[in-house]
């Protein structure tokens, strides 16, 4: 892949999609790899939570994960979003109940209803597995391309070796023991999404974009996106900033769950994404939250007679299935 050093962005009409392309130092670039490999996590730890203190998007670079592996990932990605429409909707989401998986077609959700259709479509798996209850269960899996099943199912298991290491590194950085969360994430609700955004032209606005203006619903997301750009991210002044693609990294953001448990000392990011540069769009995040059961309340090191608790106590799937309901069509009709 050629990587531009920043998003292509349309002269928009809509002042609302306005934003500005910054330097990386703006969003930084943290080298993983001493956390990855154990020489030194409490370094890595520690640069993550000023950056989610102050910005809550970062990008991570040798992260272990096999540059072959992420392009298979693109490669079947972009071939199965080729497939006629009529091939996709057979896997369509609304068929697989509560497990909640599958493709979801243009406009089958919308992450800000109030303000948004999201102009893109999606393709959602997890860990298969035969017993079915909300976000667990047996994953809708195309015939075609050839050997997708496999190359998915072996990133699924990338991403979550990935991910563990960067909540160990977020502990940490709270003053916690690096197995702090894993009590909470015995079987963690995860999900691996494909996505295309195809291009915008013309007149855009803020009614029809790739996706509206959101926070990730979960505890953290690993984002892989391709050379054509359109993530923008919200700064603490409101001001919308462009996210570039960087080669051979991944971007990190924190979602809800990470709020919470943080008394609001790191803070879920608003983000959107605008595919206005003439090309097709792919990306591929893979978030993970905790145990549908697990309970979210806010960490001993984050509060004090001082600054007490301002979140009550709440379990991880009731907070998570009450977004999907607010996005998803079809589990309001």
């Amino acid at each position: 892949m050629t990587y531009a050093t920043s998003a292509a962005e349309a002269s928009f009409q809509d002042v609302r999609l306005h934003s500005k392309t910054v330097s990386f130092s703006e969003i930084p670039i943290v080298d993983v790899g001493p956390l990855i490999d154990g020489s030194d996590p409490q370094k890595v730890a520690d640069e993550i939570g000023h950056i989610c203190e102050n910005i809550g998007f970062l990008y991570i670079k040798n992260h272990g994960v096999a540059k072959e592996l992420i392009e298979a990932v693109y490669a079947q990605t972009e071939a199965f979003f080729d497939l006629p429409l009529a091939e996709k909707e057979k896997l369509n989401i609304i068929n697989s109940g509560q497990t909640l998986r599958g493709y979801i077609p243009m406009y089958g959700e919308n992450v800000d209803p109030e303000n948004t259709r999201d102009f893109k479509e999606c393709f959602d798996f997890g860990k298969d597995e035969q017993e079915v209850s909300p976000f667990f269960g047996p994953n809708l899996m195309p015939e075609q391309p050839e050997g997708f099943r496999e190359t998915m199912d072996q990133y699924h298991g990338e991403m979550m070796k990935l991910a563990r290491k960067l909540i160990s590194a977020i502990a940490l950085s709270l003053g916690l023991p690096a197995d702090y969360f894993e009590k909470l994430q015995q079987k963690p609700i995860t999900i691996q999404r494909l996505l295309h955004y195809p291009p915008q032209d013309g007149a855009i606005s803020q009614e029809e974009i790739g996706i509206g203006a959101h926070t990730d619903y979960g505890f953290l997301t690993i984002l892989s996106q391709d050379a054509v750009g359109g993530l923008q991210v919200q700064n603490r002044d409101g001001d919308w900033v462009s996210a570039p693609p960087v080669e051979d990294s991944f971007i990190v953001n924190i979602g809800d769950l990470v709020q919470t448990f943080t008394n609001d000392r790191y803070i879920s990011t608003v983000h959107r994404v605008i595919n206005a540069s003439g090309k097709e769009r792919y990306s591929v995040p893979f978030f993970i939250d905790l145990d549908f059961d697990a309970e979210v309340s806010v960490v001993p090191t984050c509060q004090s007679e001082e600054n007490p608790a301002k979140y009550e106590t709440y379990t991880c799937g009731q907070h998570k299935y009450k977004r999907f309901v607010d996005s998803y069509v079809h589990l309001t009709n």
